[in-house]
């Protein structure tokens, strides 16, 4: 679970590009007739010419493949020179819970200038995303917001009011989310996908994937490996199937020890002086002020900008741990944390942690990964990992140890996560900044060996979530675009300075 699970704002914009969502079964149609595409145009202010919008109709329940449907919503970026065509790329977004029609939107123009007419770009919101079929949990509002979404320990390291919440949400989406919240998995949205390559008429795809994304992508190379041409995985983490999203969230705390010496070097930069965010004199001091600002709004929480919500010491940590996922948000982190240090000061919050998610963004969120795999149900086992997690690791306070709605989840799991071995095509380019917050090096490296020598492992030195067009590193870009252009992959793994 990623900091790309605070989606609000991304399925908002979905939502206007491809427009009304189809929650009804169309009676006409069956889920075992050959899936076909209706494109539209639905260019954006903003994005990139040309865009087309589509919806593709799959199975609720693939066992059953013609019972009742929903739709999916997908978009593509055509080649603007089909003579140089080679194939499609399909471009997978993170989350759970991200949009890939908002990322195409966002992201394809520059993806066209550095592929060229190469490919057909072409994305999708998976089931329970943005303008594709959603389902509710009938949340409260409190119950949506990140710092309650994220189980923060209560400020003594108690978990009293976690596991209840978490067992309320747990019966909540039991009661409400009905049979297309069950269905939210890893395992569909890879089902969902090939029956995308039917529609389209490939016999193969190329993907780039990432964060959440590329563990997508992972697994259909594993289900599919012939069906798969160029395959980039951008921010990887632990692909261990008795864990996998278990696994994800342990890692948030490696993940932000990673990660925050980034920070505390920008904020103790005499540069940071004439912006008025100097928070130290010397780097070493910032994670020590962080820490003890965030103990004193644990125990008196001050009043911020928006009425009803204060800023606390869990807030101030959601914050952090968001603002490490790339170098432009640390002023964001640097001006809270100023405005708490300065009396009379009114707190601005950023607008992700305001407000709650919408009820729908938060069950998508929570059902991939309640659905995926099985989660421990020992609410003392839970105290004692985040007691471990908070002597350890203090900057994330116990959150990637405590408990989740995934505990006391009324469905097990339908499908087997999957292992990943180094049987198939060697086609697979992984792509991994050193100091990820989200998806820490060491799970990458995880799959990385998982993969053998079907992958090849690209390291760039740099901190933050996500690398390909995105940090500026142009010997990253350069790997990619190559791979995905030429075929022509590193021999072996390679670390690209930052």
């Amino acid at each position: 679970m990623t900091a790309r699970t605070r989606n609000a704002l991304v399925l908002a914009l979905t939502a206007s590009v491809v427009g009304t969502v189809l929650t009804a079964t169309p009676p006409a149609l069956a889920a075992s007739s050959l899936p076909s595409l209706a494109w539209r145009p639905c260019a954006q202010p903003g994005g990139p010419a040309g865009q087309e919008c589509a919806e593709l109709n799959v199975p609720v329940d693939y066992r059953t493949p013609d019972g009742p449907l929903l739709s999916i919503a997908v978009s593509r970026l055509p080649s603007e020179r089909p003579a140089a065509r080679r194939g499609t790329l399909l471009v997978l977004p993170g989350g759970p819970g991200g949009s890939g029609i908002a990322r195409l939107t966002r992201q394809g123009e520059a993806l066209r200038r550095e592929l060229g007419a190469a490919y057909d770009i072409v994305s999708l919101d998976p089931r329970g995303v943005g303008a594709s079929t959603r389902a509710s949990c009938e949340l409260p509002a409190a119950d949506r917001h990140l710092v309650t979404l994220r189980p923060w320990p209560a400020p003594d390291g108690s978990i009293t009011e976690n596991v209840a919440r978490s067992r309320r949400t747990a019966e909540s989406c039991a009661r409400n989310g009905g049979a297309v919240l069950r269905s939210f998995s890893t395992a569909n949205e890879v089902r969902d996908i090939d029956r995308l390559r039917q529609a389209l008429g490939e016999e193969k795809l190329s993907a780039y994937g990432i964060s959440y994304g590329s563990y997508v992508g992972a697994v259909y190379a594993q289900k599919y490996p012939q069906r798969t041409d160029r395959w980039v995985l951008d921010s990887n983490d632990d692909p261990d199937p008795r864990r996998v999203e278990r696994a994800w969230v342990a890692n948030m705390a490696v993940g932000a020890e990673d990660r925050f010496p980034d920070f505390a070097a920008w904020a103790a930069d005499p540069a940071r002086d004439a912006e008025g965010l100097r928070l130290a004199g010397r780097a070493e001091e910032v994670r020590p002020l962080f820490l003890s600002l965030a103990a004193e709004l644990d125990g008196a929480p001050r009043a911020s900008t928006t009425p009803g919500v204060p800023l606390t010491g869990n807030l101030l940590r959601q914050v952090m741990y968001d603002s490490l996922y790339n170098d432009a948000s640390f002023p964001r982190l640097a001006g809270l944390m100023r405005a708490a240090m300065t009396p009379g000061a009114t707190p601005v919050l950023p607008p992700e942690v305001a407000g709650p998610l919408g009820d729908e963004d938060a069950a998508v969120t929570m059902a991939v990964i309640c659905n995926d795999v099985r989660w421990p149900r020992s609410v003392a086992g839970y105290e004692r990992a985040v007691a471990a997690n908070r002597a350890r690791y203090p900057l994330t306070a116990g959150l990637p140890g405590n408990v989740l709605p995934c505990a006391f989840w009324k469905d097990t799991p339908v499908d087997k996560p999957t292992r990943l071995t180094d049987r198939g095509p060697s086609n697979i380019l992984m792509i991994q900044n050193r100091r990820d917050p989200a998806t820490p090096y060491v799970g990458a490296l995880r799959m990385r060996r998982a993969f053998g020598d079907r992958a090849r492992l690209v390291t760039v030195e740099r901190g933050g979530h996500g690398v390909y067009l995105g940090t500026g590193n142009a010997c990253g870009n350069r790997a990619v675009t190559v791979f995905l252009t030429t075929g022509e992959r590193p021999a072996r793994d390679v670390t690209c300075p930052d």
